[in-house]
This record gives C-alpha cells, structure tokens and sequence, in this order.
C-alpha cells in the first residue's frame, strides 16, 4: 500500500497539533503570561476524544487515499468538527462569572488549522477547480466564516472580546486600510499602466524610468514613510489647497504616496513585458488591415498583453494589503493599529485582531485575481 507524501506530513502535523501542542492558552488576565492546555484538557472527556477521533480520520484519509474529492470532504469535515471546538473550549474553561479570563487558540490549533488547510489547498489542485469554482469555494468559506461569528461559538475566545470592546475602531480601521490599499493600487494603475505603455514605445525611456522604479522599490517602508513626511508636512503648511484636502505630514497622506510609489515598479514592468511579447505577425496583421498605430495598441496588444498586465496589478494588490499594516506607526491607521496597540500591550489577541484580517484580505484578494487573470486567459485564446 503505497503513501501519500504530503498527507503523510499533513497526518504528522495533526498528530503533533493533537497530542504534543497545546490546543488553547488560559490566561487569568489579557496581558498575564498563558498557562497551555492540551486538547484532552480544554474540553469535556467526551468531546475531546471525538475531535481527536475525527483528526486521526482525517490523517488517514490524507495518508491513505489519493480521491482529492474523498480528500475535500475529509478536510472540510475535520474543519468542521476543529474550528467550532476552540470556541466551545472558552466557554468550557472560563469560570462561571468570571470577566477577566482569557482563553486564546494556542499554537496546536493553528498548526492543526493549517494541516486541515494544506489539505483542502492540496484537494482542489488536484481536482484542477477552473476560476469560477475556484471563486465559489472561496464565497462559501467567506459564508462557513460568517456563519461561524454570528453564530456566537467564538464569543467566549479572548480574540471576540477584543473586537467587541473596538468593533466601531474595527470597522472604522478596516474601511481606512482598504482604502489606502486599494486607493494605492488603482491610483498607482492609471500612473503605471501609460507610462507602462510609453516605455513600450520609446526605448530611451525604459531604462531610466524601471531604474528609478527599482531604486523605490528597494528603500524598507518605514525610511520612505520618514522619507515622504517632511516634504508633505512642508506642502501641508505652504498650500492651503492641500491641507484642505487632507495632506499631512503624518497620517494617511504619506501612506497613501509610499503605497503608491511601492506599486508602479510591478505595474509598469509587467505592462512593458506584456505589450513585448505580443507576437509580431499579429501586429503585423493588424496593420495589414489597416489598422492605425492607436488601434493596434488598444484593440491587438494590450487585449493579449491583459493577464500578464493583471498578473503585475495581483502581486501590488497583495503587497500594499500587507504594507498598508505599516502605515499604523506614522498614524496612517488601518489594521496595523491593533498589531501595533497589541504589540506594546503585550495582548497577543489584539495583535491578531489586526494580523487576521489582512491576511484574509490578502488570501481573497489573490484568489479573486488568479481568477480574473485565468479569464482574461481563456478570452485571449
């Protein structure tokens, strides 16, 4: 009986996640050191032996069997039965009456979460998902995800009670971080995407531009956001027009520039290596044709160059997603505030409350891409 690699590793994951690592943190207090629990001990005998049986099934689905459709179920399942139990461990744990205590996801639960993750990720390679299921798989998670929060069986976690004391600041910090990410980006698009085009087109301009480019691209985030302040602080104060509108030395301003700055390296570079590749006797067609030099660019090239130009605008979507974390030190806001408040509180939780959602953000931002870009894909051929 042959093995399957990787579900060997994913059934070694789960094991270590199950019997070695604590599956929640018991804390006292939000900032006192935690005392780990393993899973036998962070839930009722009954239900902990049943969790346990259902990981050790689905490590020998992963060990055993290669039907990635056996795999899925198996993998979703093991979510199923994981996720809500961590939640039903807070309640299990936290005494009766007792507002101080804390009860976190400790390390086996993500390590377990990941495992059960790698699986589902491995299943739906193999079942070769096109872009429209791979865009409803990930819609049902968002529901699996939603349902899971209303539902109230998170609500006892550490995690739930630091949103509930700062769901307004969380909403508020939320639409502050989409904006200087996606703002960034589509801004950094109708900056990249001509001058992309121009350095098709003139070859003196390529260099200079994609070195300048280059050089951005390698200053850390921090020295350009230090960088950024002090001529927008000077700008702020010399022109009321720009105060007006917002334009400070610190805050969103300086966030905003830096994010865009990061994001025209890719955008540019992808648009030039796209319109390059466009074969010369489809150009050569279209002028036969008598199409003229405009027509040629906007109706042959850029059409065929689109999912190599998309590709670009993927990998800056995800990137400023992470960056815009950043912004938080020079009051920019967005998620960065809580990683940052959690940070020097020593609250761990707090730190997630921030880290969670952009990495969700960033996940569903490159699974809605891939897609967009296999489409554009299908189209041009």
């Amino acid at each position: 009986m042959s093995f399957d690699r990787l579900g060997s590793v994913i059934a070694l994951l789960a094991g270590i996640s199950v019997f070695v690592l604590p599956f929640v943190t018991y804390r006292a207090n939000r900032i006192v050191s935690g005392e780990p629990r393993l899973l036998l001990h962070a839930l009722p005998t009954t239900v902990a032996v049943a969790v346990m049986g259902a990981v050790v099934a689905v490590a020998l689905v992963a060990v055993f069997i290669r039907w990635p459709t056996v795999r899925l179920t198996a993998a979703a399942l093991g979510l199923v039965v994981v996720v809500p139990a961590v939640g039903l461990s807070a309640g299990f744990m936290t005494p009766t009456g007792n507002n101080f205590a804390r009860i976190s996801p400790a390390s086996g639960f993500w390590l377990l979460t990941l495992a059960l993750g790698l699986l589902v990720a491995d299943s739906l390679t193999r079942l070769r998902f096109g872009p429209w299921a791979r865009l409803g798989a990930l819609v049902i998670a968002a529901v699996a995800v939603a349902i899971l929060l209303v539902s109230g069986a998170w609500h006892n976690l550490s995690l739930l009670k630091e949103y509930a004391t700062r769901a307004d600041s969380f909403w508020r910090e939320a639409d502050q971080h989409i904006f200087l990410s996606l703002g960034s980006v589509a801004a950094a698009a109708a900056v990249g995407l001509p001058l992309g085009v121009l350095c098709h087109r003139v070859r003196a301009v390529r260099g200079p531009t994609l070195q300048v480019l280059n050089i951005v691209q390698t200053i850390p985030s921090i020295a350009l956001f230090g960088m950024l302040m002090v001529p927008l602080g000077f700008l702020a104060a010399n022109v009321p027009a720009a105060a007006a509108i917002g334009i400070r030395g610190i805050g969103a301003a300086p966030a905003f520039v830096a994010l865009f700055l990061y994001a025209l390296l890719p955008i540019v570079a992808n648009t030039v290596v796209g319109l390059d590749q466009v074969p010369a006797n489809v150009v050569d067609a279209a002028r036969g044709m008598g199409m003229s030099r405009r027509q040629r660019l906007t109706q042959v090239k850029i059409p065929l160059a689109l999912p190599i130009i998309l590709t670009g605008i993927r990998i800056v979507l995800v990137q400023n997603l992470g960056l815009a974390t950043v912004a938080a030190l020079i009051g920019g806001g967005g998620f960065g505030t809580f990683v940052f408040q959690g940070v020097g509180q020593t609250a761990m939780d707090l730190v997630l409350l921030g880290a969670i959602p952009t990495v969700a953000l960033s996940f569903a931002a490159a699974v809605i891409l891939d897609a967009v870009i296999d489409l554009a894909g299908r189209v041009r051929k």
